[in-house]
């Protein structure tokens, strides 16, 4: 399904079709979306209603057991508007597999719904030869097969793919970098430190855009699990290192955000940046090569990155631990 962008231009039309290939050959039955090889939206793959409506009802059908989408993009948020939320909350549960402009999805069916989702690789990926180990352990995630998730040694700064070579595998060149720090200290030298919660997160070029709307319901959400902690999981995309800050306080100007309030009850924040300390890497559509870990309390440290060669599925909205 493409509620963000679909896979109608290559290289993505390509490694969709081979994803599908490998699928087959393992084994699953597929059922593909009316927009996967869609390319009438702006943004997105078709009209906000037509993906909405394409994700309510692939979501409630009770002929799939998950669903996994297309692609990232740019105004998946104007599909939310056209999802019955209602519907999907009455709906047997079933996973949900993207990332990045999939924040919309994923952290609604959390926050909304009560769901758990997988902030993990698209479709195409998955054409890629041979699979990344962190595609592995998404796909084992979704069958069951995987029962823990893990960071990896390397990530992608530029991507090889293209129209002509579009089933290569990640370009992980970089070594991942982990910053700790124990609230405002540092904590280099600690050999080891353990958090449990529950993780909550996702891109936050998205995020931003749902604080103060109706689809808000963060807080209630905080307010039910502040047992168990939070878990925020955090990236930026476009975000520039003068707009992040910017978006933790605020989303325009008129609805103002507490930083303190948004953040209550959380045990670990673990934050995405690039190799320059900004939200993203140029050339590099939002891949990230350092991990920062602000802790509170005695608890936090890293666990899985949360984009393409470093990603594996993290969970959102379920419970988890780290060191």
């Amino acid at each position: 399904m493409a509620p963000s962008f679909g896979c109608q231009i290559e290289p993505y039309y390509t490694a969709f079709g081979n994803a599908q290939k490998k699928f087959r050959e393992m084994g699953y039955q597929l059922q593909l979306g009316p927009n996967c090889y869609a390319g009438e939206g702006i943004g997105i793959s078709n009209t906000p209603e037509k993906c909405g409506q394409e994700l309510t009802d692939y979501y409630c059908s009770p002929e799939n057991d998950c669903l996994i989408s297309c692609g990232g993009g740019e105004l998946m948020c104007e599909t939310m508007s056209h999802v019955d939320f209602e519907r999907l909350q009455a709906a047997e549960p079933k996973w949900y597999l993207g990332y990045s402009d999939n924040t919309n999805m994923t952290y609604l069916l959390a926050t909304i719904c009560d769901t758990a989702s997988v902030y993990g690789p698209c479709a195409a990926a998955f054409g890629m030869e041979p699979w990344h180990a962190s595609l592995k352990d998404a796909f084992g995630i979704l069958t069951g097969e995987t029962k823990e998730v893990h960071g990896y040694d390397k990530w992608e700064k530029e991507s090889l793919k293209n129209e002509e070579q579009p089933l290569l595998p990640y370009n992980t060149t970089e070594s991942r970098v982990l910053k700790k720090y124990l609230g405002r200290q540092t904590a280099e030298e600690e050999p080891e430190i353990r958090f449990s919660g529950r993780l909550l997160g996702g891109c936050m070029d998205c995020l931003v855009n749902l604080l103060g709307t109706r689809f808000d319901k963060t807080q209630d959400f905080l307010e039910k699990y502040k047992e168990d902690g939070i878990i925020w999981f955090l990236e930026a995309c476009d975000l520039n290192v003068f707009a992040i800050p910017q978006s933790h306080v605020a989303d325009g100007g008129s609805r103002m955000v507490s930083v303190c309030q948004r953040f209550s009850h959380r045990k670990t924040v673990v934050f995405r940046t690039g190799d320059d300390g900004t939200g993203s890497v140029p050339g590099s559509s939002g891949r990230g090569g350092r991990e920062e870990c602000s802790c509170d309390h005695g608890c936090g440290s890293g666990t899985s990155g949360t984009h393409d060669a470093d990603v594996t599925g993290r969970l959102c909205g379920s419970t988890g631990t780290g060191q």
